[in-house]
């Protein structure tokens, strides 16, 4: 996974006996755009400042904007042990690579000097990262501890383990009876009577496991009252000084509660959002780039996954992900055409939708009215059932456009893949090929 790192990385400083400072680096934030996501995510600094904020013990930290800012941070801290961490909405950053060379997203420094010299390698460079563990943490013991909404359980439940500073799933598969799944009552909360025994059972130290419960309390209050789905802290750690600190954190937010969480929301770093999806989020589209070149548009998240894999069934790939709702309107379903048609390697588009709110007529006019304002020269297969299909190829017929009309979905799909195939070798061999839609 490849993603831009020029807007955030961080230092992290530890004193003698293991207590760490934490200090993170970022460019200046972008115009903060007011869209609608399913999920948001935030950088680590600014979840461990809101944990911080809500009581919970994190290391100390800073936020510097240049190598320079990050040079004068670092010798604040008044130690000669220093961490960078690159902040990237991604894992794995240690095991990543910037372009430039620097092998590495947490890197361990012993001067401010060396800080400086590293963050000027991740400031402004992108960093190729894989999903990984992280490792170096000063510590005595790590756990796992993370909070999540589970349809299983019907709410939140607590998942821990003592196997923490790993990747949870490696852990899951290799030690299955070292993760421990708790669901809480979403009425009454996460308590102490609750807490303290599951602290005992992840092992934490008779002295600690007061500390320890009262630290997942306050994270479990933090989670409802932030309206966040996921709440991720990898490693939970007894320090070398007996202390009990979260030393990373994920957290991904709601992006239904976004009117609850205006200050959480505005603190969305776009730079590291696709261009595409940030013009479909303004639609209120889903939209996901995919490297193939059949356009897809689809309703339902469902059936824009069937859809795609008919299209690999037939030797096809698609371009895109692209589900519409069932209120879609005209405007949305040409915004919808213009996203795919952006991308240069669309070579046909097959648009499947099985209108039950939404209706086939809706999205009639909507191709309709792209194929003329956008001058379309791909070919278009149309798979179109339900609420208003006659209604849709009545359109199509009267258009004069040549609009491929199929009823059977795996038709459609196998002729989507033959007429890319079409499109790809006449490009291959240097034959201009125009389809025309219009009559």
């Amino acid at each position: 996974l490849s993603l831009p790192i020029s807007v955030r990385c961080a230092i992290v400083g530890s004193l003698g006996l293991g207590a760490v400072r934490r200090f993170s680096a970022t460019l200046p934030a972008a115009q903060l755009r007011r869209l609608r996501l399913r999920h948001l995510s935030l950088h680590e600094y600014l979840c461990m400042e809101l944990l911080a904020e809500a009581g919970v013990s994190v290391p100390y930290g800073s936020v510097a904007r240049t190598p320079e800012e990050a040079y004068r941070a670092a010798r604040k801290v008044g130690t000669q042990d220093l961490v960078v961490k690159a902040q990237v909405l991604a894992g794995g950053r240690e095991t990543g690579v910037f372009k430039g060379g620097l092998r590495g997203g947490v890197q361990i420094v012993g001067s401010p000097e060396e800080a400086r010299a590293v963050a000027a390698q991740m400031i402004g460079k992108r960093l190729v990262t894989k999903q990984t563990g992280e490792r170096g943490r000063i510590c005595h013991q790590e756990y796992y501890f993370a909070i999540s909404m589970e349809r299983e359980f019907q709410g939140p439940v607590v998942v821990t383990s003592s196997q923490g500073g790993l990747q949870i799933e490696d852990v899951a598969a290799e030690k299955p009876a070292s993760i421990l799944k708790e669901p809480v009552d979403i009425v009454m909360g996460l308590r102490m009577s609750q807490a303290v025994p599951l602290a005992t059972r992840m092992g934490f130290p008779e002295g600690l496991v007061e500390e320890a419960a009262d630290t997942m309390v306050k994270l479990y209050d933090f989670f409802i009252g932030h309206d966040a789905v996921l709440l991720e802290i990898n490693p939970l750690v007894e320090d070398s000084t007996g202390r009990v600190m979260c030393m990373d954190a994920k957290v991904i937010f709601d992006g239904n509660a976004a009117f609850r969480q205006p200050r959480i929301f505005a603190m969305q770093d776009w730079t590291q959002v696709d261009e595409k999806e940030r013009e479909a989020a303004d639609s209120d589209l889903n939209y996901i780039a995919l490297g193939g070149n059949i356009g897809c548009l689809v309703n339902g998240a469902g059936l824009a996954m069937a859809t795609m894999d008919l299209l690999q069934l037939h030797g096809g790939a698609p371009a895109n992900y692209l589900s519409v709702g069932g209120g879609a309107t005209v405007e949305q379903v040409t915004e919808a055409f213009q996203l795919i048609t952006s991308d240069k390697k669309v070579q046909a588009i097959l648009v499947n939708i099985f209108g039950g709110l939404m209706c086939c007529d809706v999205i009639a006019r909507g191709i309709i009215l792209s194929a003329e304002d956008l001058a379309l020269k791909v070919p278009i297969v149309a798979r179109l059932q339900g609420t208003r299909v006659d209604d849709a190829k009545v359109l199509f017929a009267e258009s004069g456009l040549k609009i491929l009309a199929c009823d059977d979905l795996d038709r459609a799909a196998a002729t989507a893949v033959a007429l890319a195939e079409i499109m790809c070798l006449a490009k291959d061999l240097h034959v201009d090929v125009n389809f025309q839609l219009s009559a």
